[in-house]
């Protein structure tokens, strides 16, 4: 398959790769191994003296194709900053135009999707001390 040279740079390097414990530290996965897809978003959340939460770091595991850990990669590199929410920083199809990824690949979206929304619901119920 001949890949766009976002998803190559993001595959390649994958520098948002891996796993975070610890304090305000959630999780949230999708997929299988078994089903060919499988995400797992690691964030680290804080609260600031007025009480607003951010994300202050991410990492991701993926099983999947170039395009599923290429969009894991370029979700924790923009995840530093944003206020936990129950969506995407951007729409599945602006992620799918960004990274090139095929029509026939877009469920390997969605399961990056589910596990991005399943980590952002364990954030927003969180109890940050």
């Amino acid at each position: 398959m001949n890949y766009s040279p976002a998803t190559r740079a993001h595959f390649d390097a994958a520098a948002g790769a891996g796993r975070l414990d610890g304090p305000g530290v959630v999780r949230g996965a999708a997929g299988s191994a078994a089903a060919g897809t499988w995400v797992q978003f690691d964030l680290r959340i804080r609260q600031d003296a007025a009480g607003a939460r951010t994300v202050s770091e991410a990492r991701f595991l993926a099983f999947g194709c170039p395009h599923t850990i290429a969009a894991a990669d370029w979700l924790v590199g923009v995840a530093t900053g944003i206020a936990p929410a129950a969506t995407l920083p951007e729409p599945v199809h602006a992620l799918q135009q960004r990274l090139g990824v095929p029509v026939e690949k877009l469920g390997r979206l969605l399961t990056v999707e589910d596990a991005w929304l399943s980590a952002m619901r364990a954030a927003l119920a969180l109890t940050v001390v």
